[in-house]
């Protein structure tokens, strides 16, 4: 497929268009058929981070079933929100904005009349055709959960997007004109005659025979909004919805919960954004039809989609192939750490007494040390507080639920939070997995305190393992480091592996 950025133009008009050459700022405008929404982001083009994201429930694809057409009222609407958006990227200024519209633009007798208030507004709109939307979506999700493999799933207002992806490339696409707000109104004339309809759009995928027991990636606000109402129904002890599993049968258990509650209990699920509660219902009953359908093994949410699929097109093969965690992960530590450089020889530093980790788990471990001075500007009763904070909610990709156990573990441990597992933690992370992590924090903690957070003291000292003791080689000129606070920390360590500390100078 073309790049679809090679369409898009960049700010014109009164923005600035000042360079940045480590902060670049790029806007997206989404213009959906259910919602329109601004996103600026700044950082590394694999992993930006998001500075601002607002939408606007404009509803563009509400009428198109029964009229064909955008409604005035939320074409008025999507225009005022254009507007609004484009003065706040000239305030914020952005270097290029990229817009683009789905289905409803696409497929409404007005979509043109939009289109043109766009480009007066200042936008140079691209008309994503359906192939294209699925392609961008799977390349959300491969961006966002690399060893990702099945089949994708974009649900939007006005249309359905389905792809194959396979060990980081996209194969199949198919558009179904099956956005939520469509399904409502198919849905209210006649059931049944909905699902053979559906029915018979699947079949052209051939999925139904040939590729079975495929993870499901959910992509789009409503069918999130799906998994943060299972989140809360399964006292799910993280309010992260990326890389969120549920099993197949979730699904069909939301639609019965749904028709057990109002509106009002519904405003009550953190997370949930009011304006999808209106398409909860037909969200979640497509979703029951999809995963009978392909007989998926599992479900998996994604906070990335068609924008971030965007943005992972445009960039080279060997950026893309880095680790989004990693790199995320290196890119936070550097902003707040008081010596940036040090974060990787701190990991290689620690990574031989932990040789025999899982081979998952190294990347963990070299996240935490990237992360390993984050919180030395805290009130320092707090640090163990705001490393956990970092480390468990961070804005992070390509980790699991379990994993960022780990990673905030590891952070509470190494910022002062003691040998025991942090509050309320161990619920994803098993025993084996939490006390490891509190291991890596031990060793990051000895680490940091020995060389200052700088880097001679471990380029010129090594800690190994040695039969049952744990050693600490020191060069000779620099055995004064190993003051009694280092001491201590070598003997916690020691312990916590069930290991004799000893100091040997070299």
């Amino acid at each position: 497929m073309t790049g679809v950025i090679e369409k898009m133009g960049s700010l014109s008009g009164s923005a600035h268009t000042k360079k940045r050459q480590s902060s670049k700022r790029t806007a997206i405008v989404d213009i959906g058929s259910n919602s329109i929404r601004l996103v600026v982001y700044q950082g590394p083009a694999r992993v930006p981070a998001t500075l601002f994201n607002e939408k606007v429930m404009a509803g563009l694809g509400r009428e198109l079933s029964t009229t064909g057409a955008i409604a005035e009222d939320s074409m008025q609407l999507a225009i005022r929100g254009l507007k609004r958006f484009h003065r706040l990227c000239t305030d914020m200024e952005v270097d290029s904005i990229l817009a683009f519209a789905t289905a409803a633009v696409r497929d409404a007798s007005n979509g043109k009349d939009l289109l043109k208030a766009a480009r007066e507004i200042g936008y140079d709109v691209a008309v994503l055709q359906g192939e294209e939307e699925a392609e961008l979506a799977a390349l959300g999700i491969i961006s966002g959960i690399p060893d990702a493999t099945g089949i994708v799933g974009d649900l939007g207002g006005g249309s359905l997007e389905l792809a194959m992806i396979d060990k980081g490339k996209v194969r199949e696409r198919f558009s179904f004109p099956l956005g939520v707000l469509r399904v409502a109104d198919l849905r209210a004339k006649d059931n049944d005659s909905l699902k053979a309809q559906i029915r018979k759009m699947l079949k052209k995928t051939g999925w139904d025979k040939q590729r079975q027991q495929l993870p499901f990636y959910l992509v789009g606000g409503s069918w999130r909004s799906l998994a943060r109402l299972d989140m809360y129904d399964s006292n799910y002890p993280l309010p992260v919805i990326h890389n969120y599993e549920m099993e197949p049968q979730r699904a069909r258990r939301l639609v019965s919960r749904l028709a057990q509650l109002n509106k009002e209990k519904l405003k009550n699920v953190p997370g949930l954004s009011s304006s999808r509660i209106p398409t909860l219902n037909d969200a979640a009953w497509l979703l029951s039809m999809l995963v009978r359908y392909l007989d998926s093994s599992k479900l998996v949410v994604s906070a990335y989609g068609v924008r971030e699929g965007l943005l992972f097109q445009n960039i080279s093969k060997q950026e893309a192939a880095r680790d989004p965690l990693l790199l995320g992960t290196e890119d936070a530590g550097s902003a707040q750490a008081r010596f940036p450089a040090n974060s990787k020889l701190l990991g290689e530093w620690i990574s031989e007494i932990f040789s025999d980790d899982p081979s998952e788990w190294h990347r963990i471990r070299q996240a935490a040390c990237n992360l390993g001075d984050v919180a030395w500007r805290a009130n320092p009763n707090f640090r163990a507080e705001r490393g956990l904070e970092i480390g468990l909610h961070g804005n992070w990709v390509g980790i699991t639920g379990r994993e960022r156990e780990m990673l905030g573990q590891a952070l509470f441990t190494s910022f002062g939070g003691g040998n025991n597992t942090f509050p309320g933690g161990g619920r994803l992370a098993d025993e084996q997995a939490t006390k490891r992590a509190i291991c890596w924090g031990l060793a990051m903690r000895l680490g940091q305190r020995l060389s200052g957070g700088t880097r001679n003291p471990l380029e010129q000292t090594q800690i190994r393992r040695s039969g049952k003791k744990l050693e600490l080689k020191v060069a000779s000129d620099l055995i004064d480091l190993y003051g009694d606070t280092v001491a201590k920390r070598h003997a916690n360590l020691a312990n916590m592996m069930g290991l004799e500390p000893v100091m040997t100078g070299v």
